[in-house]
């Protein structure tokens, strides 16, 4: 099956959902292609994840219970190592460990990079592999110096596969810095007309 993708999430009880509900045909013809596609990361994948401040990263449990946890940093935090690997420092948080726990047992992962504003999703399947505080080569590579976290360890990701969503129902968020960036030419505005009537408020001088 060349779409990487499909091949890993459609199981045969996916495509008989997908049959008894209409989508089936669609997505076999996107399954049909003269070779792999969608396991090796473009340009546009690449940078779509280097721009991103979070991602969602899902892994599952010896019982068999599906974590989500949320990821974040600074913008560029998680780092393409090369078209099959992806890599991102692990910050101090709350110190569960129940991601760390799970990849123990079982090494995949499931991860959303998320871009809110522009209603884009990018969707990566891989397996991880956790990087102690004695590999300094790997960390050195996933630090970001400038941010003031305690790195616990690193996860370096080997892609399996990856597919974009479609935009439907992703409502727009926006963080801070977006918020200011678009607002910064009406508050120079403002600032601006405030001073100009603060001027001229201004008592006449005496003469």
């Amino acid at each position: 099956m060349p779409h990487q993708f499909a091949a890993i999430a459609f199981t045969p009880t996916v495509k008989k959902v997908q049959e008894e509900l209409g989508s089936r045909s669609s997505y076999a013809r996107m399954e049909r292609g003269p070779g792999a596609v969608n396991h090796r990361l473009t340009e546009a994948e690449a940078g779509f994840i280097a721009a991103r401040d979070s991602l969602y990263m899902a892994t599952v449990s010896e019982t068999g219970w599906p974590y989500v946890q949320h990821r974040g940093g600074p913008i560029g935090f998680v780092h393409v190592l090369d078209e099959r690997t992806i890599g991102f420092a692990d910050f101090r948080g709350n110190r569960q460990y129940v991601s760390v726990g799970n990849l123990m047992t079982d090494d995949r992962v499931s991860l959303f990079f998320m871009d809110y504003p522009n209603k884009t999703r990018l969707k990566l399947l891989g397996r991880a592999r956790l990087v102690g505080l004695d590999d300094q080569a790997v960390l050195s590579r996933l630090a970001m110096p400038d941010y003031r976290a305690r790195i616990e360890r690193g996860f370096v990701i080997t892609v399996e596969a990856f597919d974009w969503n479609c935009p439907q129902h992703i409502t727009e968020r926006y963080t801070l810095e977006e918020v200011r960036a678009v607002t910064a030419p009406l508050t120079a505005r403002i600032a601006e007309l405030e001073a100009e009537l603060a001027r001229r408020r201004a008592p006449a001088p005496v003469k």
